[in-house]
């Protein structure tokens, strides 16, 4: 299994901000061997949450956890939302992760899979994969800071 996926290799707890892009069908099963969850709502990253309509509308919920915005925030804790939780707003979540953290693609899939079962659809997953791609060009280049 790990031979098919060397991805899976990556340790979890170390952010690789150069690791390969992986294909379509390794992210796919990287994304499908991950825990799922069953809440409303989970913190993803520090003060970032992701979660799905049901949690959006749930105010002495966001209260609780002190959420202060929903989606469009510019301090304070984030929750960003679609109607399940699992695709748009991961990838979303993901891409954010990408540009302002600087992770790789695999580094934001590990660090969001620890807190939250995710699963954004291969159109999503495609979007995410040149974006990697593009960014760590960028990077090899020096145009972005990592």
């Amino acid at each position: 299994h790990t031979q098919l996926l060397p991805f899976l290799n990556v340790l979890p707890n170390v952010h690789c901000h150069s690791s390969p892009t992986p294909s379509l069908k390794e992210l796919e099963e990287i994304l499908h061997s991950a825990a799922r969850s069953c809440h409303h709502g989970d913190e993803v990253w520090p003060n970032l949450y992701l979660g799905d309509m049901f949690m959006s509308h749930d105010k002495f919920g966001l209260w609780q956890l002190g959420i202060t915005h929903v989606l469009n925030a510019a301090h304070g804790k984030v929750f960003v939302h679609c109607a399940v939780g699992v695709s748009r707003s991961a990838a979303l979540v993901l891409a954010y992760l990408m540009i302002h953290h600087h992770l790789s693609l695999l580094s934001a899939v590990h660090s969001v899979q620890k807190k939250r079962w995710i699963f954004p659809n291969r159109g999503f997953l495609r979007q995410l994969i040149t974006l990697d791609q593009k960014l760590q060009e960028e990077r090899a280049r020096g145009l972005t800071e990592p």
